[in-house]
């Protein structure tokens, strides 16, 4: 299997000029220049907008949190704006959830199952000691979710938590409770979080932190598409009602083919707006994998906790088969990070959907015990959930921990899958730190030990960069710098278990400079279109088949 390049390249930091993102064809008339979606970034908001407007642009979208606006201009229209001294011009793609396949559980008894994750991390004794996310607040970034549900509205002591809802493909923001989820996967991926539903068996609640308060914001539409500019809105609304709804944790289980260094994608910088202004923003790695090299944005930005996804090969109380998807993307990122950070379970995953959502209507053999709407999804959106989760336990025993911290606590609690001679199953470019361990994690007093060598502010304002510590040696193969023995070569082996062992974390980030050129693959320029224009845009992460 022949390997993509990696490139590192010297880069000089510049202040933040002014950007244009393009996605789908607005309304076409004859004779009439074609309108397309771009966002338009510049040193302020102002700027952004005056420079639209002067070529008789349509201003769409006011994003606040990276000096930009979406605007509807013709190619021309663009290519002027390129002209304009400190203006950036990108194409407005689009992200896809991370959702996989479907799995048949025939569970049609009237029970509720037991949701096995809830018990493989750990979750369940952490409940019992009373840690279930209590006054910790997740916003979660999706197609929305089941409104007026008594799963979502209340938590396990009957008290109402949905702190607020917004909805950034519309106008106003209003949210509309008919229309606002058709999709599914947001509630999916809402319910691995908090779900107040409890188990017939164990009494366990299937939320990993069940007593939760919620914040929805819907940014994709009933086929899981959603366009940059409605994202990055999204994230805006999120970061500027941080303090308003005291958002602590953000899920965001989506994923876009990289087209730039991670600190020039528009979702990127929102995404590090939010963990600069102290959110801990977890994103899912991606449904793209095994190769290396297929961690999407958000994933790829290298403060964020980015998750992949393993199974228990539907053997519950086994998990000496427990194994990494097939499907679960990987990395090292394109500037040398090591992605994802950890590895969480995303196979078969059971959480609450209404079985008139879009993708329970279309995958109907997964749905069962109809009466309690549940419904089994596979990806790294679920793996995600699940961390956001556990993200909120942690918050809960310490609410002042800021990010890095967080992310400390999760990555050197996590366990790494080895084989029989103690060596790594699988390179730290698919499984990160390892396997998370919720109740680790939180009673972990580690701190320190994550996004070192890396500043978020710098990274925002444009004056440094930085690159990660892997690396790729003559005949191709990835390692990171400072690690002995982990050359990652073309084998993938899926059908054996390991065990997950005790784990350890990797060496610094370091700026971006002329050291470390790797080849002549993935040069992306300073200054450029994103693309022509053409339709591209994010959405839930694409659906996989169950493991």
């Amino acid at each position: 299997m022949s390997k993509p390049k990696l490139n590192k390249r010297s880069l000089l930091a510049s202040s933040l000029g002014l950007a244009l993102f393009a996605t789908g064809a607005a309304l076409y008339l004859p004779g009439q220049p074609e309108l397309k979606s771009f966002i338009v970034q510049g040193g302020d908001l102002a700027a952004a907008k005056a420079a639209v407007r002067s070529v008789g642009g349509e201003i769409t979208h006011q994003l606040g949190i990276i000096n930009s606006v979406g605007a509807r201009i013709s190619l021309a229209q663009a290519e002027a704006l390129k002209d304009f001294e400190g203006l950036r011009v990108y194409a407005d793609h689009s992200a896809k959830s991370s959702a996989i396949e479907y799995y048949d559980y025939d569970v049609n008894d009237g029970t509720i199952p037991d949701a096995h994750y809830i018990q493989q991390i750990g979750a369940d004794v952490l409940h019992q000691e009373g840690i279930d996310g209590r006054g910790v607040t997740v916003a979660v970034l999706d197609t929305g979710f089941w409104r007026y549900s008594p799963v979502f509205d209340y938590n396990l002591n009957g008290q109402y938590r949905i702190k607020g809802t917004y909805d950034s493909t519309v106008p106003d923001g209003w949210y509309n409770e008919i229309t606002y989820e058709t999709n599914g996967h947001g509630t999916h991926v809402s319910g691995i979080i908090a779900s107040n539903v409890r188990s017939s068996y164990s009494g366990d609640a299937h939320g990993v932190a069940p007593n939760v308060d919620l914040v929805e914001v819907k940014a994709f539409d009933a086929n899981g598409q959603g366009s940059y500019t409605d994202i990055i809105k999204g994230l805006d609304w999120i970061v500027s009602h941080k303090d308003q709804y005291d958002i602590d944790v953000l899920n965001l289980s989506f994923s876009a083919p990289p087209h730039s260094h991670y600190w020039d994608d528009p979702v990127n910088q929102a995404v590090m707006a939010a963990w600069k202004a102290g959110i801990v923003v977890v994103a899912s790695a991606g449904n793209t994998g095994p190769d290396p090299m297929t961690i999407g944005v958000p994933g790829n930005t290298p403060y964020v906790i980015t998750v992949g996804a393993t199974t228990d090969n539907s053997t519950l109380n086994d998990p000496s088969d427990d194994r990494l998807t097939t499907f679960s993307s990987a990395g090292p990122t394109h500037e040398g990070f090591v992605k994802p950070d950890l590895v969480a379970p995303g196979g078969h995953i059971m959480a609450t959907t209404p079985h008139w959502y879009n993708l329970a209507t279309d995958h109907q053999d997964a749905r069962f015990a109809a009466e309690h709407n549940l419904f089994v999804m596979s990806g790294t959106s679920q793996s995600a959930a699940v961390v956001s989760g556990i993200v909120a336990l942690i918050k809960q025993v310490d609410p002042n921990l800021k990010p890095d911290d967080v992310k400390c606590r999760l990555m050197s609690s996590s366990k790494p899958a080895v084989g029989s001679d103690g060596k790594l199953a699988y390179s730290v470019f698919q499984q990160g730190a390892g396997l998370v361990d919720a109740y680790k994690a939180v009673h972990s007093s580690a701190k320190g030990c994550a996004n070192r060598g890396l500043d978020v502010k710098k990274d925002l304002d444009g004056t440094q960069h930085f690159g990660g510590p892997a690396n790729q040696n003559e005949d191709g193969d990835y390692y990171v710098m400072g690690l002995d023995g982990y050359l990652w070569s073309d084998g993938y082996l899926w059908s054996d278990g390991y065990l997950w062992s005790d784990g350890y974390l990797w060496s610094d980030g370091y700026l971006w400079s002329d050291g470390y050129l790797w080849s002549d693959g993935y040069l992306w320029s300073d200054g450029y279109l994103w693309s022509d224009g053409s339709t591209e845009t994010a959405a839930i992460n694409q659906w996989v088949g169950q493991e």
